[in-house]
């Protein structure tokens, strides 16, 4: 029995799970790592956090699955957009990770758009100009580190997302590679001809230089040093964790589609070949590309899901554990009609606005931790509904009516319902929730001929259970009403 590691470094902790053949999960180390708030709207990591999570958490699956050296394969998912610049020679970082919530160059990206330059950048990456992506953070650093450019220029700095370097580091040193669709998410890549933008570049003063070899979602990435698990492992799957996800949730058709929800929540829905350009300010990016093949998605962006229920837990203090908001959500006064906004690093999609910040409506004095865990889960199905929304506004053959779930948030049978009252439609729930690496196993696996193409892996997809909506209809339109004109006061101010 061949076994495949999966990596799945996120933005507040690293996870491994070794996966055997028939891709059963055979066991899990994870690890949380300091998150970094320079300054308001500033969001940062320590690459050798990053790194050494990664390193811990993979030696500790391998271990604790008792695999006796028959590790075939390893594949790699991670938070997308999130910028490291380090050192060819040393592999030392030249500063902090730039996290994909950073707002630092919403000014940058302002400017850019009062001198017209949206459009192009649209037009090629399938992006917006906002700072979610990593091309503005990469130009910061060259602009802010002493020298980076000069020395970037020169061919001594590398850039990459966490995927880039974990491979680097894995490697030692000897790959500089990353995946389409990572580089689809960096505002650098032209997504119809699959090659790095020099226009852009140009624009941002990025040396092309300092960019990785774009390659397929399953290739050969490299090889591990000897010495991280006793010999040479083929690293032979990428993908940015929302791409695996859709991977893992097998959304290979057309009209498929799936939402993730963790620290944020990310809906992908498959166009096909079809590349959409959106008019309701959605984003195009590939979903996943195969033998050299590039699939398109329409994709929605809501930058606070999880981190709400983290925000009642580490910001109020009214829950101890995410787990309490079910039961509180239950036991909530239904004559109170609380809504959050949780617009706290700004408005992902459908809006775009990132010095947008939170706000509650509908206090009253009875309102409580209740009332509370009640609204922060019922805002993650409100932002749900808008991206749904968007996508059916923007491509005239449709989703399909049943959406997929994984992450976190969907173990909350509570929370699952109510998106399915709010969105009217099935809501979907796998009996592996594990998708993100599961997603990326089956990319490892199918490279390394363990596993079977895409429509053998839908085949095995199984369902856990199915969230049928159950709200009035009057009832449901008038709440997310409510929500409408909770989120244009929030832009208002």
């Amino acid at each position: 029995m061949h076994h495949i590691l999966a990596i799945d470094q996120g933005t507040t902790s690293s996870r491994a799970m070794v996966f055997d053949e028939a891709l059963t999960l055979k066991s899990v180390a994870q690890e949380e790592f300091p998150q970094i708030y320079p300054r308001p709207g500033w969001v940062e990591h320590d690459p050798s956090d990053l790194w050494s999570s990664v390193a811990a958490t993979a030696r500790a699956a391998v271990e604790r699955a008792e695999i006796d050296g028959s590790l075939a394969a390893i594949g790699i998912t991670n938070q997308r957009e999130t910028v490291v610049v380090w050192e060819r020679a040393s592999g030392h970082p030249i500063h902090n990770a730039i996290v994909w919530q950073d707002r630092r160059t919403a000014d940058l990206c302002h400017a850019l758009a009062e001198a017209g330059q949206e459009p192009l950048i649209t037009g090629r990456t399938g992006l917006l100009l906002d700072p979610y992506f990593s091309a503005t953070k990469l130009k910061w650093l060259l602009d802010h580190v002493e020298g980076a450019r000069a020395r970037a220029r020169r061919g001594e700095l590398l850039f990459g997302t966490v995927d880039s370097y974990l491979i680097w580091k894995l490697t030692g040193g000897r790959a500089h590679v990353t995946d389409a669709t990572n580089a689809a998410r960096t505002m650098l890549f032209d997504i119809g001809r699959g090659t790095w933008d020099a226009e852009i570049c140009g624009l941002l003063d990025i040396p092309m230089e300092m960019l990785p070899e774009v390659k397929d979602c399953a290739a050969p990435f490299g090889m591990t040093r000897a010495d991280l698990f006793g010999r040479e492992i083929p690293i032979l799957g990428v993908a940015g964790d929302q791409q695996a996800a859709t991977c893992g949730q097998a959304c290979f058709r057309p009209g498929m589609m799936k939402s993730t929800y963790g620290t944020g929540c990310f809906a992908l829905l498959n166009t096909g070949e079809e590349r959409v350009t959106s008019r309701a300010r959605l984003l195009t990016t590939i979903a996943y590309q195969l033998g050299g093949k590039r699939t398109y998605a329409l994709e929605g962006s809501i930058f606070i899901a999880g981190a709400v229920v983290q925000w009642l837990r580490d910001g109020l203090k009214i829950i101890r554990e995410a787990g309490e908001t079910q039961g509180l959500a239950l036991s909530s006064d239904a004559a109170q009609d609380l809504v959050i906004v949780p617009a706290f690093t700004g408005l992902g999609a459908p809006w775009w606005k990132p010095e947008s910040r939170g706000a509650v409506f509908g206090l009253t004095r009875n309102s409580g931790p209740a009332e509370f865990a009640r609204a922060a889960l019922e805002s993650v199905g409100y932002q749900t509904r808008d991206l749904l929304e968007a996508m059916r506004a923007d491509w005239a053959a449709g989703a399909e009516g049943v959406l997929r779930v994984d992450g976190g948030m969907a173990a909350s049978d509570w929370s699952m319902q109510f998106l399915a009252d709010i969105i009217g439609a099935p809501v979907d729930r796998p009996v592996v929730r594990e998708t993100t690496a599961l997603g990326v196993a089956w990319l490892a696996g199918m490279q390394a001929g363990l596993r079977p193409g895409p429509e053998e892996f839908a085949a095995d997809w199984a369902l856990e259970r199915r969230f049928e909506p159950q709200m009035e209809a009057a009832v449901r339109e008038a709440k997310y009403d409510r929500w409408g004109r909770a989120v244009r006061a929030v832009m208002a101010v």
